[in-house]
C-alpha cells in the first residue's frame, strides 16, 4: 500500500495517529488505543519508501544530517498531518498525527464554557498544558479560530510545523513554519513585535529563549497563546520560573503575575460508551493568583483554584468528579487520571461539583 492509502485509512477510521516502525505492521491510534491495520510487519525498505513519498529533496537532506525531521503534509483538501520522521535502531520510522481540515468549535469539543472568555481578551498570556496527544493544539485552534471569525485583528502563529490552517474570517492570519519561514523561535518571536500582531501563537515553549521571548511579547500588550508539557497550573508556573537563572527569577515572577491571564491543563480521558472526553483544570488571573506568583508561593495555587469556582476556576479532580457524577466517565478511569485520588472520591461522594 502507498502512504496515501494508509493516511486515507486514518481519516476514514477517525484515528489520531499513524505509526510506521520497522518490524511491526502499520499501527493507528483510536481513542488512545493502538491498533494494527495490516498483518505483515514493515521492512526497512517499506518504511523508507513510505516516508520518502512525503519528503522533498531538501527535507531528505535534513533528515539524513539530523536523523529526525518535523514537517506537515496535506492530504488534498481532506486533512493535514504533522509528521515526525526519525531513526530507531538504525532504521527510519515515522509518527504521523492527523490534523483535521475543519477546526471544531469550543462547544463541539466539549471544552469549558470559560474558554470563550479567552477569545475576547485583548492582551495577556494564556497557556494550554498537558501531555502529548491530549488536545493542546486542538484546544488553542478552537479559541484562535473563534477570534478569527469574530474580530478584525492580526493573528500571527509560529509553529513547528504548521498544524491547523485557519479559514477566511474577520482576522488577518499569518502562519510561520520553523525552517520554512524562519530559522529559530527566538528570531521569529523577536521579529513578531515588528509584524504588527494583535494575537500571537507560540507552537511550543521549548527553552529559556522561547519562554523569555513569549513573556516579552505578552508584556508589550499582545494576546499570546502557548503550550507547555506540564500536568497542572501550579506546575506550569514553576516550570516557567525554574527555566531562568536564579538571579532573574524574581523579575520573571513579576512579569508572569502581570501578564498571566489563564492556564488550561488538558487531558483526554476514555468515556463510557467509547470516545474520549476533554477534562480541564482552569486557572484564571486574580489578585490572589497574582500575589502567589509574585511572592513565589505557587503551593497556594491549588487552594486558590479550589475556592474560586464562582469565577470559573476548577481543579482537575473537580472536573473529573463532575464527569463521573454526570455518568459520562467511570470512577475507575477518573482515578487513573486523578492528581489526588482521595480528593476525587470525596468530591464524587459528597462534593458539590459544577460544570465550568
Amino acid at each position: 500500500m502507498s502512504i496515501q492509502e494508509y493516511l486515507e485509512i486514518v481519516v476514514k477510521k477517525e484515528a489520531s495517529d499513524l505509526h510506521l516502525v520497522v518490524g511491526s505492521p502499520p499501527v493507528i491510534r483510536i481513542d488512545g488505543q493502538l491498533l494494527p491495520i495490516a498483518s505483515v510487519a514493515l521492512t526497512s525498505d517499506d518504511t523508507e519508501n513510505l516516508v520518502f513519498e512525503l519528503l522533498s529533496p531538501e527535507q531528505k537532506e535534513m533528515l539524513s544530517v539530523n536523523k529526525e525531521i518535523d514537517f506537515s503534509f496535506a492530504l488534498g483538501e481532506v486533512a493535514r498531518f504533522r509528521v515526525n520522521a526519525y531513526y530507531q535502531k538504525g532504521y527510519l520510522s515515522a509518527a504521523l498525527r492527523l490534523i483535521p481540515s475543519y477546526i471544531k468549535t469550543i462547544e463541539e469539543l466539549n471544552l469549558p464554557r470559560i474558554s470563550h472568555s479567552f477569545a475576547k481578551l485583548r492582551q495577556g498570556f494564556i497557556l494550554v498544558t498537558g501531555p502529548t496527544g491530549h488536545g493542546k493544539s486542538t484546544t488553542i485552534a478552537s479559541i484562535i479560530n473563534e477570534i478569527n471569525q469574530t474580530r478584525p485583528v492580526h493573528i500571527l502563529t509560529i509553529e513547528d510545523p504548521i498544524e491547523y490552517v485557519y479559514p477566511k474570517g474577520k482576522a488577518l492570519v499569518s502562519q510561520r513554519e520553523m525552517h520554512l519561514d524562519t530559522h529559530s523561535w527566538e528570531i521569529a518571536l523577536r521579529s513578531a513585535l515588528r509584524e504588527d500582531p494583535d494575537v500571537v501563537l507560540v507552537g511550543e515553549m521549548r527553552d529559556f529563549e522561547t519562554i523569555a521571548s513569549a513573556i516579552t511579547v505578552a508584556e508589550t500588550g499582545h494576546l499570546v497563546f502557548a503550550t507547555l508539557h506540564t500536568n497542572s497550573a501550579a506546575q506550569s508556573i514553576d516550570r516557567i520560573i525554574d527555566v531562568f537563572p536564579e538571579t532573574q527569577q524574581a523579575q520573571v515572577r513579576l512579569q508572569l503575575a502581570a501578564t498571566m491571564a489563564g492556564i488550561v491543563s488538558m487531558r483526554l480521558v476514555p468515556a463510557i460508551g467509547g470516545g474520549r472526553l476533554p477534562v480541564a483544570e482552569i486557572l484564571l488571573s486574580s489578585p490572589a493568583v497574582q500575589t502567589a506568583i509574585r511572592e513565589g508561593k505557587t503551593h497556594q495555587i491549588d487552594n486558590i483554584i479550589q475556592t474560586s469556582g464562582a469565577s470559573g476556576m476548577i481543579l482537575m479532580d473537580a472536573s473529573l468528579a463532575y464527569l463521573v457524577k454526570a455518568g459520562r466517565l467511570s470512577l475507575e478511569t477518573a482515578r487513573a487520571y486523578s492528581i489526588r485520588p482521595d480528593e476525587l472520591e470525596r468530591l464524587v461522594d459528597k462534593g458539590e461539583v459544577t460544570q465550568q
